[in-house]
């Protein structure tokens, strides 16, 4: 598998869509697929307000991060924007963050990383017009928070990648020493 983003590849070394991307993190590590029962699983996670199914398909994830516990000193989930927080009440890879922390006991800062404003939403987008639309668009709302730290970046969906590695590249851009991305899935 490759080690970054997690697609079978027979060994185990970067695929070519990792290299041209420069994912912006080290490793990727996911949950499940984004397919069949899981799929709508998420989706009523992420589009029906169901954060219990969430929480239950993190807390199934979630073998996957223990073995990490002790490799990063701080888990940032992956902002929403305002508009979105809103709209849904909550950040879902901030549920999946707490579900992390229960298990490896690792402290989340949710301020972290900011969300700008102006993104579309992704799943609309072709894969060019993801790639421009995520450029820019995190910020470090406070350097000394992330600066000299191993990060755990969680999101709840691995697609494309963009979204995961212009939040690592923000964040490395800040001085972390090193960034690990979880994700609860990924499309296969």
């Amino acid at each position: 598998m490759c080690p970054v983003c997690g697609r079978w590849l027979g060994r185990r070394i970067p695929c070519a869509a990792c290299n041209e991307a420069e994912m912006g993190f080290s490793r990727g590590i996911y949950g499940f697929y984004y397919e069949g029962g899981l799929r709508d699983a998420v989706h009523a996670f992420k589009f029906q307000g169901r954060k219990d199914v969430g929480r239950r398909l993190a807390r199934l994830a979630v073998d996957k991060v223990r073995p990490l516990r002790g490799a990063f000193d701080l888990i940032v989930p992956v902002p929403v924007s305002d508009r979105r927080l809103r709209e849904r009440g909550f950040n879902q890879s901030y549920i999946i963050s707490e579900e992390i922390s229960a298990v490896t006991g690792g402290t989340i800062d949710h301020r972290a990383l900011v969300k700008r404003g102006g993104t579309r939403d992704q799943f609309a987008l072709s894969r060019r017009e993801r790639r421009s639309n995520v450029r820019g668009a995190f910020r470090v709302r406070d350097r000394s928070s992330v600066e000299g730290k191993r990060i755990l970046l969680v999101d709840d969906l691995f697609t494309t990648g963009y979204t995961a590695s212009e939040a690592a590249r923000t964040l490395k851009a800040s001085g972390c020493a090193g960034i690990t991305f979880f994700a609860l899935a990924r499309t296969p």
